[in-house]
């Protein structure tokens, strides 16, 4: 049986991906929703991946789940029979003013969680991350607003290292063998729509990109039915 291997982006875990797995069990796949502990690199977070992995699989990555995606099909591309990266990007921290914001944003968010605790900071950085109307979906905030709690402020702060050091994916691209896909918000502020189009011209084939309508960055919760409906039609074309 084909494994589906779920990779979770920052801060996140099975709640990222509960509608898929449910939908990709329902269709016969295994699935593996990995925990990435304390890990505090991209490159830690795949060799996890790859200890907990079958010999091969199929890996969908989210967010920061993309860029790890990419990094495990650096250290072991005969493992990846296919690849699906959603809501993600490849490109590593811009070293110009651009970057220091990034930075500074991000350990804010650091400082907020280490001082008011993992929830108030997830009321903050949801803003950015689902479309406004669907922060009046208490259901799905609180949802997202859990998972976060989940988390401690020292796997936060690791995480956000992790992305801060994060490795260039543009060779990697550019060297991907195994079928792929790319599935994005069309609303995503922090991870465009745009920026897919210019990951899959980097990929030989071109492969597809998928827009998710109505939805921000958190594409597998806000919409979670038309995330399945892709993934899964494109699962039955390899």
């Amino acid at each position: 049986m084909t494994t589906v291997v779920l990779l979770p982006g920052l801060i996140c875990d099975h709640a990222n991906w509960a509608a898929q797995q449910e939908a990709l069990l329902d269709a016969g796949y295994e699935t593996l929703i990995i925990d990435y502990g304390n890990a505090d690199t991209i490159a830690h977070m795949a060799k996890i991946v790859l200890s907990q992995a079958p010999e091969q699989f199929i890996v969908i990555g989210h967010s920061m789940g993309g860029r790890v995606a990419l990094e495990v099909v650096r250290q072991a591309s005969e493992r990846v029979t296919a690849l699906i990266l959603m809501d993600t990007g490849y490109l590593p921290l811009a070293q110009n003013q651009q970057g220091q914001q990034e930075v500074a944003g991000r350990m804010a968010l650091v400082e907020q969680a280490q001082r008011d605790g993992m929830r108030a900071m997830g009321e903050l950085w949801m803003q950015g991350m689902v479309l406004p109307e669907h922060l009046q979906d208490q259901q799905l905030c609180n949802a997202i607003l859990d998972m976060i709690e989940r988390k401690t402020p020292e796997q936060f702060a690791n995480q956000q290292h992790a992305l801060i050091d994060r490795p260039n994916a543009r060779a990697v691209l550019s060297a991907l063998t195994c079928p792929t896909c790319f599935i994005c918000g069309d609303q995503d502020a922090w991870s465009p729509l745009e920026r897919h189009h210019e990951m899959a011209r980097l990929v030989p084939g071109a492969p597809p990109v998928f827009s998710i309508k109505n939805s921000g960055h958190m594409s597998t919760m806000e919409q979670p039915e038309s995330v399945n409906d892709v993934i899964l039609s494109w699962l039955q074309t390899l």
